[in-house]
């Protein structure tokens, strides 16, 4: 082992362990990288050149216009999160699937898998669905085991589903990883591979893993003893369209404008913050006048957004559609300043806005702090370290991409879902994407193993999420039994994409060629 590598060791011991510490962890991956240069300067192992690139890494990520979907994409998760919408829902979903302890359940996993492609944002995915669904599931009879293994699992869909911050941060490290790789291979006109085409190979793995899901509550549930049965209840169809129709209009015209073409995914992120503002403000408003415009508002957005997707062009001002067009654009102008000022009334919208900073911020942090680990990281040679234990790897691009694939499981333990991308991509994504294996299944993979590391006992960060706000009677042994069986099923699911690699990569060819 040379000396340069066994810095490297040093530094990744030392790196862990100012995570493991408490000290934040953008200053840890930052900290370390810059001190562990710094002293190995002094013996000659290190040129201190290398940093003079750091700030132009650092403008290269403010000013990388994908990464400005992030907070406009968080934005819409906590609107959505923090206008009640989601309770009507669920409430709605119970009275629909009856109040048996399995239409409880189901109710339970169809909202999750619909409000993850609404937010993305685990923590506060989780700690709703403990406050809002897990006494009418223990109330329905669900046992207390079952119901918080469902809503850790649940409450981690987010990270598979599109639209997905994961999904996101995982485009910019894999387009530009690939690219570099494929270059670095000798392949100089690789094909870039953008949030859309991960958006598109997510899908289907995603709705197989709610399938799993659905599968095992149907053939395993069944009630606590002692449990009442509550007997389920005719919905009015009205209660169901107001309820349910908004947020579908919503995904349908993000997801939809980015699979379509017609928008880039900050695009479609700022078309969903426009929506879930709407959205919150028709929930909360309580004059009709205020109502119908913040509704005309919406349903004029997504008629423009479903006639661009419908192969409808911009059209002349002078010319009849391009009147309309203007007046639906005056129209969604005017309800987005009612709804903001309805908002803004009720305190919902500086609450909302301080924690997407919050956020913002955090995943921010990380991404500048990784471009130093990067950085020292290619100083020591350590690209050229892990290429050459790549290719002394028995099993050739398998046995690279199953080592990746435990890194990153192994780090699910100890690490955030951000942290790991913005570490194990550019480090070790290099060995992987420079051969023939699809990208966008690659990512699928990353996405599905770092959501399985969301419920790995004991440091699955959703379970922290669910320990916060859940009540004593349920014990952290019952959520780490309860979760399991989904760790399983997720495992599952990560071995059928495996063995299925057309499950990620069948839509993309066949929405983009």
């Amino acid at each position: 082992m040379s000396p340069q590598e066994m810095v490297l060791a040093v530094m990744f011991g030392a790196l862990f362990a100012g995570i493991l510490s408490g000290i934040p962890a953008m200053l840890a991956i930052a900290g370390v990288p810059m001190l562990t240069a710094l002293i190995a300067a002094q013996f000659g192992l290190f040129d201190l050149h290398f940093l003079n690139f750091f700030p132009a890494r650092v403008w290269g990520v403010m000013t990388n216009t994908l990464l400005m979907a992030v907070p406009l994409f968080v934005l819409m998760g906590v609107l959505l999160e923090r206008s009640n919408l989601a309770e009507a829902m669920l409430r709605i979903l119970a009275r629909m699937l009856g109040g048996s302890p399995r239409g409880m359940a189901l109710s339970v996993l169809a909202f999750s898998a619909l409000i993850a492609a609404s937010t993305g944002i685990i923590g506060a995915t989780v700690v709703m669905l403990v406050l809002i669904s897990l006494k009418p599931m223990l109330d329905a009879g669900v046992h207390k085991r079952q119901a918080s293994g469902l809503i850790c699992a649940s409450g981690t869909l987010g990270q598979i589903i599109p639209p997905s911050i994961l999904l996101v941060l995982l485009g910019d490290q894999i387009g530009n990883t690939y690219l570099e790789a494929q270059q670095r291979a000798g392949n100089f006109a690789p094909q870039p591979v953008s949030v859309a085409d991960l958006f598109a190979g997510a899908m289907v793995p995603g709705l197989v893993l709610v399938g799993l899901y659905a599968l095992w509550l149907l053939f395993t549930l069944r009630p606590a003893k002692g449990a009442v049965r509550v007997r389920g209840v005719s919905v009015p169809l009205r209660d169901i369209l107001f309820t349910f129709l908004p947020p579908m209009l919503l995904i349908l015209a993000v997801l939809g404008s980015i699979l379509g073409g017609i928008a880039t995914a900050t695009e479609a992120a700022g078309l969903g913050a426009v929506g879930a503002l709407l959205m919150a403000a028709f929930a909360t408003a309580r004059a009709n006048s205020e109502r119908v415009v913040i509704a005309l508002a919406g349903l004029s957005a997504f008629a423009l957004v479903m006639l661009r997707i419908m192969g409808f062009g911009r059209a002349a001002l002078d010319s009849p559609a391009g009147m309309l067009a203007l007046a639906a654009a005056l129209l969604i102008g005017l309800g987005v300043l009612a709804a903001g000022a309805r908002l803004w009334r009720g305190r919902m919208l500086q609450s909302a806005l301080v924690e997407t900073i919050r956020i913002s911020g955090m995943v921010f942090g990380i991404v500048i702090a990784a471009s130093m680990l990067a950085l020292v990281f290619r100083g020591f040679g350590g690209d050229r370290t892990v290429s050459a234990l790549m290719e002394a790897l028995p099993g050739g691009d398998w046995g690279a991409l199953f080592l990746v694939m435990g890194v990153v499981f192994v780090l699910g333990f100890i690490l955030e879902a951000v942290e790991i991308i913005y570490i194990v991509v550019p480090l070790l994504g290099p060995a992987v994407l420079g051969t023939d294996i699809s990208p966008v299944w690659f990512a699928v993979l990353l996405a599905m193993n770092l959501q399985t590391s969301f419920l790995t006992p004991p440091f699955g960060f959703a379970l922290f999420y669910f320990r916060s706000v859940a009540p004593a009677s349920i014990s952290t042994v019952d959520v780490y039994r309860g979760v399991i069986p989904y760790v399983l099923l997720q495992l599952l699911a990560l071995a059928l994409i495996i063995a299925f690699p057309a499950l990620a990569t069948w839509l993309p060819d066949r929405i983009f060629g």
